[in-house]
């Protein structure tokens, strides 16, 4: 579904991202993992047309979608839920809901998947705790049906209770065919969940394997999962 070759992002005289690639099939889950600066969020910015590419392209389905504005990538099919979430903090639940329906999908489908969501829906978005805010940024994601979710940190900042019930909330979706980039600190719970890996170090694909063949890994083993 998505392929990406010789990918580099700069910010001014800074380069990013290195010329990296490679690829998610459909119905696939695959995450980047690495320390803070490794180029992780960089290249999620870039698939989403938040950052323009310096090098290399961007391919969804072989259509070259290289530089297109984020509005013509969602169009694609591709959504993005951005570290920090970046709900509406000043509008309800379901007007956050409401703005994401209007591009294609229901609200209900939103409250069936998150029932917290519809006990919470006439609250501002701002008074929810981060694990339901989390919660609403995911909802409000796949209430466009993307045909790939892009997912920058969902973890961060959340207690365990709650990084627990969005990695279960990830599960179901991977359960029912959905296909995602996961970008996650929480490389344990990622590794667990990724049908495949890759580890970015300094802008650079380090390594790469299954998700359970990481998890083995000493090297990984002891930057990353605490071992």
């Amino acid at each position: 579904m998505l392929r990406v070759e010789g990918l580099r992002v700069r910010y001014g005289l800074v380069e990013a991202v290195h010329g990296i690639s490679f690829d998610v099939a459909e119905g696939e889950v695959v995450t980047l993992i690495g320390a803070n600066g490794a180029g992780k969020s960089s290249t999620l910015a870039a698939i989403a047309g938040l950052v323009r590419p310096a090098a290399g392209t961007i391919r969804l389905d072989e259509r070259d979608v290289t530089g297109l504005p984020p509005h013509e990538i969602v169009r694609a099919g591709v959504v993005l839920v951005p570290e920090g979430r970046e709900i509406l903090a000043r509008m309800s639940v379901e007007e956050n809901l409401r703005l994401a329906m209007r591009v294609r999908g229901s609200v209900a489908d939103a409250y069936e998947r998150f029932p917290i969501l519809r006990e919470r829906r006439s609250l501002l978005a701002g008074n929810l705790s981060g694990g339901e805010q989390q919660m609403l940024a995911i909802a409000r994601g796949l209430l466009a049906r993307p045909r790939l979710l892009l997912l920058d940190e969902p973890s961060l900042g959340l207690a365990p209770k709650m990084v627990a019930a969005i990695f279960e909330a990830l599960a179901e979706l991977k359960a029912g065919g959905a296909t995602m980039l996961l970008v996650e600190q929480n490389a344990l719970r990622a590794l667990r969940l990724a049908d495949r890996a890759h580890v970015m170090d300094l802008g650079a694909l380090a390594l790469s394997g299954t998700g359970a063949q990481l998890m083995r890994d000493e090297g990984v083993a002891r930057a990353y999962l605490g071992a």
